[in-house]
C-alpha cells in the first residue's frame, strides 16, 4: 500500500493516520509541546495548564511562528560597538533605541551603525530593536498584560503598533495568540 506524505513545516506537533493514532514532533521543546497535547486530550485542559506551570512551559506554542526568543535568534558577537548595544536593547526594550540614538551612544554614523548590524547580527538596527520588543510584549501579555499595558511597556507604543508587529513576527494577532497559549487544542 502507498501512501503519500506531506510536511507540516509550521506546526509544533501533528497527529495523523486514518483514526489520528500517530503523533508526531521534533526537538525537544516540541515534544513536551506533543505531551502538553496528549495530557490535555486524556485528562483536559486543566490539567494540561497544570502540568504547563509545574514544567514552567507553554501550554502552548502557536505553530506559525518563530519559536525562540529575539535574544536567542540573534548571532553571537562580541563586536565593541555592537555587543553593548544589543544588551542595552534586551534590558530596556521600551527606551529610545531609534537609529540616531543608537549610533550616539556607539560614536558612529548611523550609516555605519547600519552595516555593522547587518553584518554582525544580519538585521538592521529597528528590525533588531522590534524582534527583542515584541518578544518583550509576548511575554507581557503571557504574563496577564492588557494589550495596551503592553505595547506601552514593550516600547511599541500602541495597540495597533502591537498588532502589526504581532502578524510580522508571529503570523497571528495579539489576542489569536493569547487564545493558542491558553488552551493547546488544535480545533
Amino acid at each position: 500500500m502507498s501512501r503519500t506524505s506531506s510536511v507540516a513545516a509550521d506546526a509544533i506537533h501533528v497527529r495523523d493516520g486514518r483514526d489520528g493514532e500517530v503523533w508526531s514532533s521534533a526537538g525537544v521543546t516540541a515534544g513536551i509541546d506533543l505531551c502538553l497535547a496528549l495530557v490535555e486530550e486524556d485528562r483536559g485542559p486543566e490539567a494540561a495548564r497544570a502540568v504547563a506551570r509545574d514544567l514552567v512551559v507553554f501550554l502552548q506554542r502557536p505553530g506559525g511562528q518563530s519559536q525562540f526568543s529575539a535574544a536567542s535568534r540573534t548571532p553571537p558577537t562580541g563586536h565593541p560597538v555592537v555587543r553593548p548595544l544589543l544588551d542595552a536593547v534586551v534590558a530596556d526594550p521600551a527606551a529610545d533605541h531609534s537609529a540616531p540614538v543608537l549610533a550616539r551612544r556607539a560614536g558612529v554614523s548611523v550609516r555605519h551603525l547600519a552595516r555593522l548590524f547587518r553584518e554582525q547580527i544580519g538585521a538592521t538596527p529597528a528590525a533588531y530593536v522590534e524582534r527583542v520588543r515584541v518578544e518583550a510584549a509576548r511575554m507581557l501579555l503571557e504574563g496577564g498584560a492588557s494589550v495596551t499595558g503592553a505595547a506601552a511597556r514593550s516600547g511599541l507604543g500602541s495597540d495597533e503598533s502591537l498588532r502589526r508587529a504581532f502578524a510580522r513576527h508571529f503570523g497571528v494577532t495579539p489576542s489569536a495568540y493569547l487564545a493558542r497559549f491558553r488552551t493547546s487544542s488544535y480545533s
